[in-house]
């Protein structure tokens, strides 16, 4: 292309100025990021229960309810969501997507609840690579510590050892410091490794031009797999046939799902993105494979010390700040169950591991034993600190609580009509009281005063509008509760009707005897039927 105010012949003979160039190359690599976060995602989707699936990444993210399903998917944990598909519950779902990788300390640059409504293409693919890049390459990245000479443990163990003063908002491990500066690189030294295991003398520098020959990719395949890629022919065969060989093989004797198409890599400048986005999936091919049982012991040994620090430092952690304000207790928990959070993935990939052993050593059981209790203490925390929160805030989440139980409970387990009906009827009247109720909790954050005499803040904003929220919340689930109850009341009480009916037919076919029994049914049946 000319550098500047040149122009080049497109199709048709129409000139092409240097701008829209750039902006065909934008759209190009736009179209080819769209394609590769869709199928990535629905690779992760396609592990839930039930599955979900992403059609067009532009409009059905708009809903955030999907966005929802890949964060409970890379995080193991269950998201809160708003049922029903109006603008309210679009953005109340889309920002409990949005708080929960803040309060992972990822930084969303730029965007913003009402253009991932709006579907901006930049904003949502933005949104997604800091998924991928985040909750996805970093954490594998991180277990690629466990392998080095040094126990990842020893910067994993401590949560922070906390030593009687709050713990700063925000604060983070320092296994979590060191591979959000290095994901890139620590995934660029894996390909590495594997190219150099197998002899390929391929140099692999970046994530760009670096792939366009294929043969890193059957490096890769041939180090997880030997035997499986030929790299002699690499030399032989043309870029895009070396590239349609990496990614067939993948696809059908790893089931790695196919993210990109040779056409997107044998160009100038391959998307770098796209390229990481695939690649890391090798690395998670490789993390899943089944370790040597003694490899595996080791490492169960490793994290259940980790597991037993942290659980003594939480409850130390709980125990000191007892007689301390209701800010500093959560600030302490915040940061400890952040840091928790934080390093779950890791944990979890091994014990994942452990579930494929035949029988359970124990080692292996002591590990399980270890995160149940830490995951027990991690709630207790929580339980205690609601409770101890300032009067009269101390009675809403009481409510709240009691209100979130009430719209969860499962009904519609009777079989029979008339007693689902009047189910349905009484968890109206339930939901009714609920709901004249909550009008006296609303006034309480109106008028709740949250500064000390000294001007400091009671409660920390982030539980302050948390508490908000869920009152929002517990309004809008409760108007569409209620009208699926109804519908429901409605349903089975029909449904009970045409039982009955049915079970009038059946004697109304019943063969006619004397008039005075024929007189009998005729008055029946108008009694029923008018």
């Amino acid at each position: 292309f000319m550098a500047s105010g040149g122009a080049e012949e497109g199709d048709g003979g129409i000139p092409l100025d240097i701008d829209n160039v750039h902006m065909l190359l934008q759209v190009e690599q736009e179209q080819i990021q769209k394609r590769t976060f869709t199928n990535w995602i629905n690779a992760q989707l396609a592990k839930r229960c039930p599955p979900s699936f992403v059609s067009d990444l532009f409009t059905d993210l708009r809903e955030g309810s999907q966005l929802l399903d890949l964060l409970e998917v890379m995080s193991s944990q269950p998201m809160k969501r708003q049922r029903g598909r109006g603008v309210f519950q679009q953005r109340a779902n889309v920002e409990t997507a949005l708080n929960f990788l803040k309060k992972k300390s990822i930084k969303l640059v730029n965007i913003n609840i009402p253009d991932i409504i709006d579907g901006r293409p930049s904003i949502i693919l933005g949104l997604i690579w800091t998924v991928i890049l985040h909750c996805h390459i970093e954490e594998l990245a991180s277990t690629l510590s466990y392998s080095s000479c040094h126990s990842s443990l020893d910067s994993l163990a401590t949560l922070d050892s906390w030593s009687g003063s709050p713990v700063p908002s925000g604060r983070t491990s320092p296994l979590h410091r060191r591979f959000r500066l290095s994901a890139k690189k620590a995934l660029l030294m894996w390909v590495r490794d594997q190219c150099l295991k197998v002899g390929c003398s391929v140099s692999v520098k970046n994530f760009k031009s670096s792939w366009r020959s294929g043969e890193a990719f059957l490096a890769i395949l041939g180090s997880l797999r030997p035997q499986l890629a030929d790299l002699s022919l690499v030399q032989v065969r043309s870029n895009l046939e070396n590239l349609e060989e990496a990614f067939h093989l993948a696809e059908r004797e790893l089931h790695i799902p196919r993210l990109l198409e040779p056409e997107d890599v044998d160009v100038k400048d391959p998307d770098e993105k796209s390229i990481m986005t695939y690649v890391a999936q090798f690395l998670q091919y490789s993390n899943d494979m089944p370790a040597p049982n003694d490899h595996l012991q080791e490492r169960a040994l490793e994290v259940t010390s980790w597991l037993q620090r942290a659980y003594q430092e939480l409850s130390e952690a709980r125990a000191a700040a007892e007689n301390s304000s209701f800010a500093e207790k959560y600030h302490v928990l915040h940061s400890l169950a952040g840091c928790f959070t934080e390093q779950r993935r890791p944990v979890m990939t091994l014990l994942a591991a452990i579930r494929r052993c035949p029988e359970l050593s124990r080692e292996q059981c002591a590990l399980r034993t270890a995160w149940d209790c830490l995951e027990k203490e991690l709630q207790r925390c929580k339980v205690d600190l609601d409770s101890s929160l300032p009067p009269p805030l101390d009675s809403v989440v009481v409510w709240l609580q009691r209100a979130e139980a009430s719209l969860t409970e499962e009904g519609g387990r009777s079989k029979d009509h008339a007693d689902a009906a009047k189910e349905a009827r009484a968890r109206q009247d339930a939901q009714q009281t609920l709901m004249k109720e909550m009008s006296y909790f609303v006034n309480i954050i109106a008028t709740f005063h949250n500064t000390d005499d000294l001007g400091n803040t009671v409660v920390p904003i982030e539980k302050f509008n948390e508490i908000k929220r869920s009152l929002t919340n517990i309004r809008v689930t409760a108007k569409y509760e209620g009208i699926k109850l109804e519908y429901q009341e409605t349903r089975h009480t029909v449904l009970h009707l045409l039982g009955r009916l049915n079970a009038k037919v059946v004697t109304w076919k019943s063969p006619y005897g004397s008039q005075e029994t024929v007189l009998l049914l005729l008055q029946d049946w108008h009694h029923k039927i008018l």
